[in-house]
């Protein structure tokens, strides 16, 4: 199955409505950002299987989602690294937190989590190293710290003043690529 193959299924799997405040379920199907409050947005599905086949994720992958909102990414990515794999997202406000963590819950993914972020703190340091970071929200440059988190072998994809980055990591170091020819507009990373 091709990487294109596996998110389409994902997609199709883990439905966006059931990631979204009642009052936008209606406009699901639109291909844009939607608002799930405290400033979020659930992002324009384009983007997340754009970001998602950039990412590569393997089954069994230890996955990092960071900024992980009505916890929509967070169930995607769980699906594609199947059980024996395991996802961490991680969110600031302490209500999308919660919101996450029931929309999660419906999907009976045991190996899935939402975690609240700790201020000043970029990712889950503590729980990596990570073979796939994912991040949803810009930060305008992309954090050392998150890249640190980075399994040898891992790869981290990334939105920073608008353009979508790839970085991989190998027994050399870090290796970072813009993906040019689009513009991306995310809620910022605080």
């Amino acid at each position: 199955m091709t990487e294109h193959s596996r998110v389409i299924a994902a997609l199709a799997d883990v439905p966006r409505v059931r990631f979204l405040p009642a009052d936008v379920r209606a406009l699901a199907a639109r291909d844009a950002p939607l608002p799930i409050g405290h400033g979020a947005t659930n992002s324009q599905p384009w983007t997340v299987q754009f970001m998602l086949e950039l990412l590569h994720v393997p089954v069994g992958a230890s996955v990092l989602d960071v900024g992980s909102g009505s916890g929509w990414t967070t169930a995607l990515l769980a699906r594609l690294t199947g059980p024996t794999g395991r996802v961490r997202g991680v969110e600031i406000v302490p209500e999308l937190v919660a919101m996450g963590r029931r929309n999660l819950a419906g999907f009976e993914q045991p190996w899935a989590s939402i975690e609240p972020a700790r201020a000043g703190v970029f990712g889950l340091p503590d729980d990596g190293p990570f073979d796939r970071i994912l991040v949803s929200a810009d930060p305008g440059e992309i954090p050392v710290e998150l890249e640190q988190q980075l399994a040898v072998g891992g790869r981290l994809v990334a939105p920073a003043s608008g353009v979508m980055w790839v970085i991989d990591r190998d027994a050399d170091g870090w290796h970072r690529e813009p993906i040019m020819g689009y513009r991306f507009r995310f809620v910022p990373l605080v």
